[in-house]
């Protein structure tokens, strides 16, 4: 069985080209489930309920999110309503929404999607590790088939969590940095893994911003607002495939389509 994961969406440019693709892609690669990051889905930073409900629309599943989660204030009550998004499992008790969920495919398999967010130069949240723990503890009585998205900022801090959770789940897909990477594999024990899914967004910017602002901030060093990039925009991601009887994944590799 295969599931399609798409990197963070970046604003409009980023809804437009999981409008235009997203169900192409699924059809393409035979995806049974899509999964995708949108934190950055609400004019580049947070999620709003219009957005999301663009994003299911254009033939997602399940949306999970990241440190950017609660920029949108209005979020907060759509997150414990919605049960097709999963926010970071690792934030502190009584936060609106929740770390996980479980899911049914087109096929009728039950997949469980988990999201986690690092703390390598990022948000003082729980810990990432132990929360996986206590998730999985849950999870385990109900599938074999574990989807996690962890989303951070330093490299050697997913590759820890992918050989933390090898064995355990069925893929650990890296996201938030928005640059694709080329370590794509399947680990020894049966998980697909990836440092980052990469972006879905203006290909021609920088990380989904427009290139001259950001320029501009590290030329002067003086603080300004970065603007969304326009212009063709591109889905990044990966196809995991996965046998439903052991929650193995078989393969992974690298998408990419540009508008």
């Amino acid at each position: 069985m295969k599931i399609l994961f798409i990197g963070d969406i970046m604003g409009s440019p980023g809804r437009r080209a999981a409008d235009g693709m997203l169900a192409g892609l699924r059809s393409k690669y035979d995806c049974r489930m899509a999964i995708v990051n949108a934190e950055n889905a609400a004019g580049g930073l947070g999620l709003s309920e219009p957005c999301a409900k663009s994003l299911f629309a254009a033939g997602a599943d399940v949306l999970t999110m990241g440190n950017h989660t609660f920029a949108k204030r209005s979020v907060g009550s759509y997150l414990d309503d919605e049960i097709r998004i999963v926010r970071p499992a690792n934030y502190p008790p009584g936060v609106p929404g929740r770390g996980w969920g479980i899911y049914q495919t087109l096929g009728g398999e039950s997949v469980a999607v988990v999201n986690l967010l690092g703390r390598v130069f990022m948000d003082a949240v729980d810990c990432p590790f132990r929360a996986a723990d206590s998730v999985l503890d849950e999870i385990v009585d109900h599938t074999k088939i574990i989807v996690v998205d962890m989303h951070a900022e330093a490299t050697s801090e997913k590759v820890a969590m992918g050989r933390y959770l090898e064995g355990r789940v069925s893929a650990v897909i890296g996201t938030h940095t928005h640059v694709q990477t080329s370590d794509e594999k399947v680990l020894p024990g049966g998980t697909a893994y990836i440092t980052d899914a990469g972006m879905t967004g203006v290909e021609y910017s920088v990380i989904g911003m427009d290139y001259s602002t950001v320029i501009g901030r590290f030329l002067t060093h003086v603080p300004g607002k970065f603007q969304l990039a326009e212009g063709t925009a591109s889905i990044n991601g990966v196809v995991v495939d996965i046998d439903t009887q052991t929650g193995r994944a078989v393969s992974i590799q690298r998408v990419t389509e540009t508008e």
